[in-house]
């Protein structure tokens, strides 16, 4: 348990720090509501609508694919720091090159899918 203390120590201290900063702009910030201020932002136009209207299950259906490649994409940052920076030690080259191309020809398989099925058309 030892080992820990220094963790849970800096641990504790970030969340007391965090606690008082939050608490303390809540109290201590100025305030000075009017009616405008008050209303929701809408990157600067007057809010049209309700806003509980439905989203099309195309926006998530986008959105979803956005993070799924994206999340994906972020697996090459190893894998180029390893092969390109000679870091690979007992692993071969050749098998890391190959290990990514079938990576990124499944990513492609996957692309070719959803773009078939029609989840890019935006109706």
């Amino acid at each position: 348990m030892q080992p820990y203390i220094p963790f849970l120590m800096l641990l504790g201290l970030a969340i007391v720090a965090a606690t008082t900063m939050i608490v303390g702009s809540h109290f201590l910030g100025p305030r000075r509501p009017t009616e405008i201020k008050e209303r929701p932002y809408e990157s600067g136009m007057p809010p049209l609508g309700s806003a509980h209207e439905r989203f099309s299950v195309k926006f998530y259906l986008v959105a979803v694919l956005f993070i799924l490649f994206d999340i994906e994409t972020v697996f090459l940052i190893p894998w180029a720091t390893i092969f390109l920076g000679g870091g690979a030690g007992t692993i071969s080259t050749g098998f890391l090159l190959v290990e990514m191309l079938v990576f990124i020809l499944i990513l492609f398989v996957g692309y070719i899918y959803v773009w078939k099925r029609g989840a890019f058309q935006w109706d």
